[in-house]
C-alpha cells in the first residue's frame, strides 16, 4: 500500500516539475516575443507546422491577389465564350462590345460580378496547387540530390500535372458557382437566379440540382487545370531555371518566366476552358434535357455547329487574362516565400 502511494507522490511530483517547466518555456517566450518581435517570428515560421503551411497559405493569398485584379477580364472572357452558341454564323462579339454591353446595361462594378466565388475558388484551388506544386518539387528534388542528379522538365512537368488535377478536384464547386454568377446576366431577366453570393449560389445549385451538381464539369476542369498547371507552373520553373545564368536581375528573371508561361499556360488550356464553361453554365431546356452529354460531346457539337475555331475565341482576351494572373500569383507567391524564408 506504501509503495503505491509513494508511486502516486512520485508521479505528482514530476507532473508538477513538469508544469513548471512549461509555465517557465511561456514566461520566456512572452518576454522573447516584448524583446524582440522579429526572432519570435522567424522561429514560429520555422516550425515544422509551418514550414508544411507556408506553401499553401502563400499560394492562396498570392491567388486572391491576382483575381481582384483580374476578374473583370474574366467577366469578359466568360460572356465571349458563351456568346453565339450553337451558331456557326453571326456577329462576332469583341472584348471593347461585351465590355459595352455590360457597362451599358448595369455598372462598371458589373465586371466583378462572381467576386466573391472567384476569391472562394482562390483560396482552395490556388491554395492547394500551388501549395501541392512545392510540396511535389520538394520531394522530387530530394530526391534527385540523392541520386545526385537535377530536377528535369520531365519532373516540373509531373508535379504541375498532378498538382492541378488535385486542385481542380477540390475547387470545382467554387468554379461551377463562378460561371453560374457570371453568366446569369445574359438570361432573361424572369429567368436570372440573382444569387446574392457565392454561399446562396452553391446552397440553391444543391437544393434544386443536387449536390452532385456541384461536380459538373468536373472533368474538363480537371483536363483544363493540368494542361494550365503544365503551361504555368512547368514553363514557369524551367524558364526561371534557363534565366537563372543570364545578365537580368532576379525580379526581371522571375517577371520573364511567368509572361512565358502564362502563353503556354494559356496555349494549351483554352480549349477545355472553353469546353468547362459551357457544360458548367448548361441548364435543362424544355425537354428536360442538357445540351451536352459531357466533354465529348462538347468538343463534337462545337466542332460540328460552330467549327474548331471557336475553340480560339477570345485568346487574346484568355491570354491577357492568364497572363497578368499568372504573374501577379507568381511574383507574390515568389515574395511571400522570401519574406517567409
Amino acid at each position: 500500500m506504501s509503495s503505491t502511494i509513494d508511486a502516486a507522490k512520485r508521479k505528482a511530483d514530476s507532473a508538477s516539475l513538469a508544469a513548471q517547466d512549461v509555465a517557465a518555456n511561456a514566461s520566456a517566450a512572452v518576454q522573447q516575443v516584448k524583446d524582440d518581435p522579429s526572432k519570435a517570428t522567424q522561429n514560429f515560421l520555422h516550425t515544422p507546422f509551418m514550414r508544411s503551411a507556408l506553401p499553401f497559405i502563400n499560394g492562396g493569398l498570392a491567388g486572391m491577389v491576382a483575381t481582384t485584379v483580374i476578374q473583370p477580364i474574366d467577366m469578359i472572357k466568360v460572356r465571349l465564350q458563351l456568346a453565339g452558341e450553337g451558331v456557326k454564323t453571326g456577329p462576332k462579339p469583341t472584348p471593347i462590345t461585351v465590355t459595352r454591353e455590360i457597362i451599358a446595361a448595369g455598372k462598371v462594378m458589373d465586371l466583378y460580378t462572381g467576386l466573391s466565388a472567384g476569391l472562394l475558388r482562390q483560396a482552395v484551388y490556388t491554395t492547394a496547387r500551388l501549395g501541392l506544386f512545392d510540396t511535389f518539387m520538394g520531394q522530387l528534388k530530394t530526391r534527385a540530390e540523392a541520386k545526385g542528379n537535377k530536377i528535369g522538365f520531365g519532373e516540373r512537368a509531373t508535379a504541375g500535372l498532378s498538382a492541378g488535377g488535385l486542385a481542380a478536384m477540390i475547387g470545382n464547386p467554387a468554379d461551377l458557382a463562378l460561371i453560374r454568377m457570371q453568366s446569369d446576366g445574359l438570361k432573361p431577366k424572369d429567368k436570372r437566379a440573382n444569387y446574392r453570393g457565392v454561399g446562396d449560389a452553391l446552397a440553391r445549385i444543391a437544393k434544386t440540382e443536387g449536390v452532385g451538381a456541384l461536380w459538373s464539369g468536373a472533368y474538363p476542369t480537371i483536363v483544363r487545370a493540368m494542361a494550365l498547371n503544365f503551361g504555368q507552373l512547368a514553363f514557369f520553373s524551367e524558364a526561371k531555371s534557363q534565366l537563372k545564368d543570364t545578365s537580368l536581375g532576379p525580379r526581371a528573371q522571375t517577371l520573364t518566366a511567368s509572361a512565358i508561361a502564362g502563353f503556354f499556360a494559356s496555349f494549351f488550356s483554352l480549349p477545355f476552358d472553353f469546353v468547362k464553361t459551357r457544360l458548367q453554365k448548361q441548364s435543362k431546356g424544355p425537354d428536360g434535357k442538357l445540351p451536352y452529354k459531357g466533354m465529348i460531346d462538347c468538343f463534337g457539337k462545337v466542332i460540328k455547329d460552330e467549327g474548331p475555331l471557336r475553340f480560339y475565341r477570345g485568346f487574346s482576351t484568355y491570354y491577357v487574362r492568364i497572363a497578368p494572373h499568372a504573374m501577379v500569383t507568381l511574383i507574390v507567391a515568389d515574395y511571400l516565400g522570401f519574406l517567409t524564408k
